[in-house]
């Protein structure tokens, strides 16, 4: 993976051919210092080389809050980007500042946590919602059994994916098949991984007979896997969520976690780049019932609220984690 260079808002500059580009486009995540937006940084990297004559500028606030976000956006604006591909980190807290950038020319869409249909052009989810949430339930019931305590670990209480996502995983759980299973709390880390480790100690000490956690974070499910480890408690609570293979492969291999799932975030990262270059140069104005070509994706269709799912989630276990964690 590229070493990431931190400077001011700890933004990063990519481009394909720097000296020469016809287009800047902003790459904003939630936080700094994520492997899986590093992750999705190269992939955007990867779509800048294969368009060619494109920056991009990879970025995001240093802690996982819609205000410093917001700083950031600004600061792109202030520098006149073509277009800003934003993962938000608070659904309606970035509506206006979407909406400033778009009044300035700029083109705005989201991707991986959508900003609301006012403050942006179209979003791009990593996957069907409703198939994350219910396979996330599903993945919790293999890896505990069909009976007992779990709880979920979050990120931030306003990340719009994760609580769409938890509205799906309620659909999911109302099924007679986890009538055994009960839920019995949901708390948040924040993406930030002190907290999370902290916030997992908390549900040991207050649930006692708790079997399982799902952490729908690459942040969370990470700090979740080790805390169970680190208390001893390897075959009594299981780990799932979404992660990347490269971080759960020890978690993984000890039995913190038996199976989990994640989209590939560097065919995010490339996805959300093309579909911005792709509508920054109005070849496609990123409306519902477009199908718009993005590079070796194929095409990306958009759908209701200009919303568009880029894949189904794939399952890592012991059978193939070695295989992906040399992937990403």
């Amino acid at each position: 993976m590229k070493k990431i260079l931190l400077v001011l808002f700890s933004i990063v500059l990519f481009s394909a051919n720097v000296s020469a580009a016809d287009m800047r486009i902003a790459l904003v995540v939630k936080g700094l210092g994520i492997g899986f937006f590093e992750a999705a940084a190269e992939g955007g990297q990867e779509a800048a080389e294969d368009i060619g004559g494109v920056e991009v500028i990879y970025t995001g606030p240093a802690t996982t809050t819609a205000e410093e976000q917001i700083e950031v956006i600004n600061s792109l604006i202030a520098q006149k980007v073509d277009a800003i591909a934003i993962s938000a980190n608070d659904r309606d807290a970035l509506v206006p500042i979407g909406k400033k950038a778009m009044e300035r020319g700029i083109t705005v869409i989201s991707w991986d946590s959508g900003i609301g249909e006012e403050g942006r052009i179209m979003n791009l989810d990593p996957s069907n919602t409703a198939l994350i949430g219910s396979s996330n339930i599903k993945w919790m019931k293999n890896s505990m059994g069909d009976e007992g305590e779990f709880a979920i670990l979050s990120a931030t209480s306003q990340a719009t994916n994760q609580n769409a996502w938890i509205e799906e995983m309620k659909k999911e759980f109302a099924k007679p098949e986890y009538s055994k299973m009960k839920w019995v709390d949901t708390v948040y880390g924040d993406d930030l991984f002190d907290k999370s480790y902290q916030e997992a100690l908390g549900l040991f000490k207050k649930y006692p007979n708790l079997k399982g956690i799902i952490a729908p974070t690459s942040v969370g499910i990470v700090a979740a896997a080790k805390a169970v480890e680190d208390q001893g408690l390897v075959g009594k609570v299981f780990i799932t969520g979404l992660g990347l293979p490269s971080e759960m492969q020890a978690h993984v291999k000890s039995g913190a976690a038996v199976q989990f799932g994640i989209w590939n975030p560097i065919d995010l990262g490339y996805s959300a780049v093309y579909l911005s270059y792709q509508i920054a140069t109005g070849k496609y104005k990123g409306e519902e019932g477009e199908c718009i070509p993005v590079g070796r994706m194929g095409e990306i269709c958009i759908g209701e609220g200009n919303s568009a799912a880029m894949a189904d989630p794939f399952v890592f276990d012991i059978s193939n984690i070695d295989k992906f964690a040399k992937i990403f």
